[in-house]
Order: structure tokens, then C-alpha cells, then sequence
């Protein structure tokens, strides 16, 4: 609800556009040192974008993110700022157009802060794979912020913007957002524009926010979402105002407990927040149920089968002829795209390049990528048939609290297990939200609530983990400063 009492301040004239945003510039000047949340701090541009929302404020033609200090994750094209992706390969890449969320939060005159740190193009879940700096955990800076959204997810939690956009392929925004005691939101497949998103895995790949409660991502998805003329997998279809839908009381709704995101490799104290949330559900009114989906076993490997194929078609435009890095004093065509790729990318995007273009080779395409795709449309249908029960569904949003950064394991799997809590909703394309539901007795680390709903059921979602933060206490990192 910070964007809420923002939003009063501002057109009270209680604190001005500018006022507003050297505060937050001065928190960023702060705290960053130790938390490495930001790629790009937009000093030049801040006072003119704050006179311009002050301006539009003073006429009382403001929209609800008029003069709103927010950042942006370091995939979204920014025509005014670099945008890298965390990759050398696109160190210092300006685009010469704005992203279509970019340009709808800029319509409104938001004020941008920022480029936030991510895992390079997207691939991690731990924001310790970018080409320029690992980001920490406000809670403990010893820990990992999560990612691919860990600077968008740090830099919400540590008070340094008042709202994020990331983006989540496999759970990007939602596995930041529990590691870092805040909200993030993923929306429908096809609610908000790819356009301007620098892709890893099309068909996965959503734009979502990060907020300090459900009802400013709630303003932040109504302010960029809708259909795109730019991103024909967009649709007209389901859009309605979520913000205006907060409120609901979950009484008499359905809820189902996943009983494969519940077993044994899920941490105690995450398995009891978890089920202390749905007691409150039930407390509230809902009816809380367990619920059997098997086919989620297969869903990681699905995930990453199809998201590395698709990356290793989409980052082929990376060949050091039209942008980004090239390698110096190539002797042939052929030597230059090696080079520069070798150059440009960091190990953990080779490794995803090299499994997506074996598994789209010919020999193995049958054996690995289509059998990924069938296993995700098994996924899909098993969801389905789910929702003719249920209202929506509740688990962790991960098996356990924030890695320790020094014991990140060496294998990739390892860390790619971590993920089986989110990527079953990516592959269905359902709305899926991490809201705080507790905290660990020793360190106090935040444990994130994931509620998914069916497609097109974003203002529900959005309402029932609204419902549970207006009763749960939500805890800043130590050193917050608002």
C-alpha cells in the first residue's frame, strides 16, 4: 500500500515529485554499496523526469504512478538508459526504443530511478551470474537476493525504489520476491507485452511487478498491462482492473494445498508458514483443501529443456556484426561470431545455449524438446482439470529460505532444483503470486506464499494474497530506511 499513501503525499502537495525522488536517490547512494541492486542510476535524467510528473501533478492531470520513484530490471529497453541484461555482450547498449511497459509507465509519468542487476539474460536464481556485480539479500548480506529479478526483489525490500518491474520465465519474480520479504507477481501469459523485453524463452518469458504489498503490484500491472499491436501473443481477453478488485473477502472459495510442493525436500519452517497461511485462509472463510497434481515431477525438466531451446534460437542474433560486443582483429566471419559469443557470454548462458542446441538437433529433437513440450501440455491439462475444483491453489514459493552465497552448490542442477515450486505455472502461462508468510526463528528470513489461479484470474490472485497481507506482518531487513 506504499504506492497508495505515495500517491495521497504527492497530490497533498506534502512532498514534491523532486522531493521525492532525492529521497529515494539518496537511499539508493545508501545502502547499494552492500546490497548491489542497481546496473544504472538515472542522475542525469531524474530532476527532468521529476519536473515533468510535478508539472502534470500541478495541473491535476496525474495518473495513479504520477511522480512514483520506480526501477527497472536490466532486460527492459530503456531509449534513455543502457540496457545489458547484466551480459558484457551488451555492455553499454543504449536502445533507441522503450519496451512497452517502459513506455505505459512513462505515459503516466513514473519516475524512473533506475536499471536493476539481474542474472545475465535472465538464466539464474540467484543474481550471482551477472558480468558486473553479484547482488545480496537485504535480510542478510551473506545470502542471495534470488533471481532472476534479485536486483528488482533487493531493491523493493531495501526501500531503495517504491515498485520494480522484473520479468519471470520459470519464477524470476516470484522466487526474488520470497527470498527478499516482498510481492511479486506473475501475470497471465499474454496480460502484459514482451515487446522490448529482451527474450530468453518466448513462449515463457512475462513482464511482472514487485511491490511492497499486492495492491501496489495490483496498480503497477494495471498500468502496463492490456493488448500491444507489437506482441500478437497479447490479448484482449481478461483484462480487468485488478487494483479496484482488492479488497474480497476469500470466504467461500476453494482452495487447494499442492501436496507434491509439500514433501520432503521442502524445509520445515517453510512447510509450517505455508500451512499456518492456509489455516488463516480457512480462519477467513475459504475452504482449504490438498490436492494431488503428479505430473509436477516432470515439470522441471520440461522447463529447462524448452526455455534453453528457445534461448539457444533467441540469443543467435548476438554474432558481433550488428550490436553488442565484438572481438577485436577477427580473421574471418566465422572466427568473429565465435569470438565474440566466447567473449560476450558468461558460463552459465553457454550452458543453457549448448543444452537447447543439442536438444533442437537433428537426432534428438523427437527424444528431448517435443517430449518437453507434450510433457507442458500435460502440465497445462492437469491445472485445468484442477480448476474445475478449485479457486486457485497454495504452496511455497521455494523448498527453502535465501542460499548463503558461499554455499551456492558447484552443479547447476542442484540450483535448477530449486525451482520446482514456480516453473509448473510458467509452462501453463497462469497468474502466480509470492506473498510473505513467515519467517525463519533463527535469522528471521523470509518465507514467501505462492497462490496460483487459473488464466485470466490475475485479479483474484492478486485480492487473496491482498486479503492475507491486510493480517500478516510484514518485516523490513534490518537497515531499511523509509
Amino acid at each position: 500500500m506504499l504506492l497508495t499513501k505515495l500517491r495521497k503525499m504527492l497530490d497533498a502537495r506534502e512532498v514534491s515529485a523532486a522531493e521525492l525522488a532525492g529521497e529515494y536517490a539518496g537511499k539508493i547512494e545508501k545502502l547499494d554499496d552492500g546490497v548491489g541492486a542497481f546496473l544504472y542510476v538515472n542522475r542525469e535524467g531524474l530532476a527532468a523526469a521529476a519536473a515533468r510528473a510535478q508539472a502534470r501533478i500541478d495541473a491535476g492531470e496525474q495518473g495513479p504512478l504520477t511522480g512514483i520513484p520506480v526501477a527497472l530490471k536490466d532486460n527492459l529497453c530503456t531509449r534513455d538508459m543502457p540496457t545489458t541484461c547484466a551480459s558484457k555482450i551488451l555492455e553499454g547498449y543504449r536502445p533507441p526504443y522503450d519496451a512497452t511497459v517502459v513506455g505505459r509507465l512513462r505515459a503516466q509519468d513514473a519516475v524512473f530511478l533506475g536499471k536493476l542487476n539481474m542474472d545475465e539474460f535472465a538464466m539464474g536464481a540467484t543474481t550471482q551470474n551477472s558480468y558486473y556485480k553479484p547482488t545480496q539479500n537485504p535480510f542478510d548480506l551473506t545470502r542471495a537476493p534470488g533471481g532472476s529479478s534479485g536486483g528488482a526483489a533487493a531493491a523493493v525490500s531495501a526501500g531503495m525504489c517504491a515498485a520494480a518491474l522484473g520479468s519471470d520465465t520459470g519464477g524470476s519474480v516470484r522466487q526474488p520476491a520470497s527470498f527478499c520479504g516482498v510481492t511479486g507477481h506473475r501475470p497471465t501469459y499474454g496480460l502484459v507485452s514482451r515487446y522490448g523485453c529482451i527474450a530468453f524463452a518466448s513462449s515463457l518469458d512475462q513482464v511482472g511487478p514487485l511491490g511492497l504489498s499486492a495492491s501496489d503490484c495490483a496498480l503497477m500491472l494495471d498500468a502496463i498491462s492490456g493488448p500491444d499491436p507489437h506482441d500478437q501473443t497479447t490479448s484482449v481477453h481478461g483484462r480487468e482492473p485488478c487494483a479496484a478488485r482488492l479488497g474480497r473477502s476469500p470466504k467461500g472459495l476453494r482452495l487447494g494445498l499442492i501436496r507434491e510442493l509439500l514433501g520432503g525436500e521442502v524445509d520445515a519452517e517453510v512447510r509450517d508458514a505455508v500451512y499456518a497461511a492456509a489455516k488463516w485462509y480457512e480462519r477467513a472463510g475459504a475452504t482449504v483443501t490438498e490436492v494431488s497434481l503428479p505430473m509436477l515431477r516432470h515439470a522441471v525438466p520440461a522447463y529447462y529443456l524448452i526455455s534453453s531451446a528457445e534461448a539457444s534460437a533467441n540469443l543467435s542474433r548476438f554474432d558481433g556484426v550488428r550490436y553488442g560486443h565484438r572481438a577485436a582483429d577477427a580473421k574471418s566471419y566465422g572466427e568473429l561470431v565465435a569470438r565474440s559469443r566466447a567473449e560476450g557470454f558468461g558460463r552459465e548462458v553457454k550452458r543453457r545455449i549448448l543444452l537447447g542446441a543439442y536438444a533442437l538437433s537433428s537426432g534428438y529433437y523427437d527424444a528431448y524438446y517435443k517430449r518437453a513440450v507434450h510433457l507442458a501440455g500435460v502440465v497445462r491439462a492437469q491445472y485445468d482439470e484442477v480448476f474445475r475444483e478449485f479457486d486457485a491453489l497454495l504452496s511455497p514459493v521455494a523448498p527453502t529460505v535465501a542460499f548463503e552465497t558461499g554455499k551456492i552448490p558447484d552443479d547447476p542442477a542442484q540450483v535448477y532444483v530449486a525451482d520446482i515450486c514456480t516453473v509448473s505455472a510458467a509452462l501453463a502461462g497462469l497468474p502466480s503470486i509470492s506473498t510473505p508468510c513467515g519467517y525463519t526463528k533463527d535469522g528471521g528470513l523470509p518465507v514467501g506464499l505462492m497462490i496460483t489461479g487459473r488464466r485470466w484470474a490475475d485479479p483474484l490472485v492478486l485480492s487473496l494474497a491482498d486479503a492475507h497481507e491486510r493480517e500478516f506482518k510484514r518485516k523490513d531487513p534490518p537497515g531499511y530506511i523509509m
